[in-house]
């Protein structure tokens, strides 16, 4: 795991994200899943620009899936962003990093 991605489980979640101070990224992904090992680099690239402003997270679906079924993920990759404790935005799918840019930015 990238410096300051921190990874999450079904049982740490509500702890990391929803009582989080700053705003909060979960990709959900699986060690199976080729676009989701070709968005990693760019998640931690952006943790490394951002991960002053919002946490970064990740959580394997196969390992936790709790927390995957209580957000309706049906695809991975799925990113979903938090602010305060709720869902403000989420994009499944390898995307470009000015995309994943601008929903950040839209979440600050």
């Amino acid at each position: 795991m990238a410096e300051g991605i921190i990874e999450i489980s079904d049982s740490n979640f509500d702890a990391e994200i929803m009582a989080s101070d700053k705003p909060a990224v979960v990709d959900f992904w699986a060690p199976w899943c080729g676009p989701c090992k070709a968005i990693g680099p760019v998640i931690e690239e952006l943790a490394t620009s951002f991960g002053d402003k919002i946490k970064f997270t990740k959580c394997n679906v196969d390992d936790n899936p709790v927390t995957p079924g209580k957000f309706g993920i049906k695809a991975i990759p799925t990113l979903i962003f938090f602010k305060d404790g709720k869902v403000v935005e989420q994009i499944t799918g390898m995307v470009a990093k000015p995309k994943l840019e601008e929903a950040i930015n839209n979440v600050l």
